[in-house]
């Protein structure tokens, strides 16, 4: 009984307080009060695609909104041709059309909140690069209508977690806010990412561990995250985020 007494008190600790925090921040924020009242328009991030002949990807993530927003994030994937004049955004909702493509601004705001940058590529290297990704794209498994679950997934970043694995080159993994990220595809257990770098091992997105050079160390309960990260030294607080370098 005292394990468990420690183990539930290093449960609370670790998991539950952060994520009240988290709730109570964002019960007090002024926010959009329905999906018709917030703001999609471009953050202003990107510079003009014409401006500019590199290829390019981005990855973005923003926080959501309603009381989801308390403790999770959505991503998408933008990416440019070399010479191309337009970008093209890609993302996975549970509304409308299964991927979308350019439904928003390609660095738009996401219910008001201002998208963050995960990761970005330019020139020969995105150049290299696009063609894997669309390949990816088209290879997610939860593409057809109503193959979408809020929680634990997959949902729009379980997408795009499925593209950074597939595309390990883009070296980067979601903020620890992106709940879903952790429910692999097509049932699986276990993975290990193409180039070797990351592992995941995960019951459903319900409980998993996350270890690599990528994801540092990071113990996964019920779309939560908490960690540590060992190439850029930071610690991952569930639903607050990540902290460091």
């Amino acid at each position: 009984m005292k394990f468990l007494r420690k183990l539930f008190l290093v449960f609370a600790v670790v998991y539950l307080l952060p994520a009240l925090a988290s709730a109570g921040l964002w019960y007090l924020k002024e926010r959009p009060q329905s999906w018709h009242d917030a703001d999609w328009s471009s953050s202003g991030i990107l510079a003009d695609a014409a401006a500019s002949p590199q290829a390019a990807i981005y990855v973005f993530s923003a926080t959501t909104g309603g009381m989801k927003g308390a403790v999770a994030s959505h991503a998408w994937i933008v990416t440019k041709d070399e010479g191309a004049s337009t970008y093209n955004r890609y993302e996975k909702v549970g509304w409308g059309k299964p991927i979308r493509r350019n439904a928003y601004p390609a660095d738009g705001r996401w219910y008001s909140n201002e998208p963050r940058i995960v990761v970005a590529v330019r020139g020969e290297e995105a150049k290299r690069l696009i063609p894997k990704i669309e390949k990816a794209i088209e290879a997610y498994p939860y593409s057809s209508p109503g193959a979408y679950r809020l929680w634990p997934g997959p949902n729009s970043n379980t997408f795009v977690a499925h593209v950074l694995r597939s595309v390990s080159e883009l070296d980067a993994v979601l903020p620890p806010d992106a709940v879903g990220r952790d429910y692999l595809p097509e049932g699986k257990l276990f993975h290990v990412d193409a180039d070797g770098r990351d592992l995941h091992a995960t019951l459903y997105g319900l409980a998993g561990v996350s270890a690599g050079w990528r994801s540092g160390l990071e113990l996964h309960f019920m779309g939560l995250v908490a960690g540590f990260d060992v190439a850029r030294p930071g610690v991952k607080i569930p639903a607050l985020g990540r902290f460091g370098i």
